[in-house]
Parts: C-alpha cells; structure tokens; sequence
C-alpha cells in the first residue's frame, strides 16, 4: 500500500470515527500532496510525499515556536497535535549511531576534505535519510565535522 492510500484510508477512518481534528489535519495533507501534483503536473511517489510532509512539518514547528514566544498556548497546542499527527506518516527516525554511520559513510563515497564538498555529502544522506531526521540538524553535524 502507498503511503498516499494509507492516508486516505486514514481520512475515511476519521470521517467514520466523527474525529474532526484529525479529519482536518488529514485533509490539510491530502490537499497539499494534491497541490504539488496539480502544479507538477505528476503522480507523486512515496518519496515526494515524504518531502510534502517534511516540508509542512518544518512549518509547523516554526508557527509553533512563534506561537509559544507570543503566549498563544491554544493555537501552540494546534500546531504541536498537527506535527504529531504528520509525523505518524514518516518512517522510523534513525538513531544517533545510525545518523553518525550514515554520516561517515557519505564523506567516504564522496572523498570530502573540507566544507566545499558538504553538499556532495548532503545529497547523498538526503536520498538514504528522507523523513527520518531533521536534515537541518544533520547539516550542522557535517558542517561540525568539516570545522565550519
């Protein structure tokens, strides 16, 4: 089963449960998935869903770090229910020792010697790494490895 028909079976689960907040949630990411393939004009597989998610979770967590500096805890608890429900979508994080061999490896592929070849390693731990960790956490290890 495509991660796209899971979440429209979820959508129907939730419609038959009368849980309207994850209905709407649900809804918010079929739309989205929806939206990129009106726009490209294509199917999406699974791994461009996994960007489509990643992508709403990242703003997510931004709305929810402005909502708590504002003092905005109903909307906060909004979006922080809205990342935990997406995040269900993701596959399994990848632990710290994983994260750190997946790391190694790609600067022994790519023969990177300094912060010029960071991108090299990036595109490779981004293809083998898709929704399992924060790609912007990973970039500041690499970058850590390299002295930058």
């Amino acid at each position: 089963m495509s991660l796209k028909d899971r979440i429209q079976d979820d959508m129907k689960a939730a419609m038959r449960a009368k849980d309207k907040n994850r209905l709407g949630v649900i809804r918010l990411i079929l739309a989205a998935i929806k939206q990129r393939e009106v726009d490209e004009r294509i199917e999406l597989n699974d791994a461009q869903i996994l960007a489509v998610l990643e992508k709403m979770i990242k703003q997510r967590r931004e709305s929810l770090t402005q909502y708590q500096n504002a003092g905005r805890e109903d909307l906060a608890s909004q979006e922080a229910f809205e990342i935990e429900l997406i995040q269900t979508y993701l596959p399994a994080p990848l632990s710290e020792t994983g994260l750190e061999a997946l790391i190694a490896n790609a600067i022994a592929v790519t023969g990177a010697q300094s912060l010029r070849d960071m991108s090299k390693v990036m595109a490779i731990i981004k293809d083998q790494a898709q929704g399992r960790v924060d790609m912007a956490a990973v970039s500041a290890r690499v970058k850590a490895r390299f002295g930058g």
